[in-house]
């Protein structure tokens, strides 16, 4: 559907302002702020999974992309990293003495 600036059907406007353009220009494009805040398109937090409260890793390559990447989480990268440090059932009688 075509609109003009005056809510008409005709317009010398009307690719400018069509609904498909305007869409597809909007998923895809964003603008930095004077506070360096950008807002990223819902169509690209639908596709990457992301949503409010996740944090992300931002890396700027060398040929001027800005990449964002979902921040791993550090608990993840460490649950399980001192599996075997103590011999088997020591902790469970660490614990039996706190009881």
């Amino acid at each position: 559907m075509w609109h003009g600036f005056d809510g008409g059907a005709e317009s010398r406007y009307s690719l400018l302002m069509s609904d498909e353009v305007k869409s597809s220009v909007r998923s895809r494009t964003t603008k930095i702020s004077r506070k360096h805040q950008v807002t990223i398109p819902v169509e690209a937090l639908r596709r990457s999974g992301l949503g409010p409260g996740d944090r992300i890793e931002v890396i700027a390559t060398d040929d001027g992309r800005v990449v964002f990447r979902r921040a791993g989480n550090p608990f993840d990268e460490f649950a399980g990293a001192l599996t075997g440090a103590y011999p088997e059932g020591h902790l469970d009688s660490l614990r039996d003495e706190w009881a």
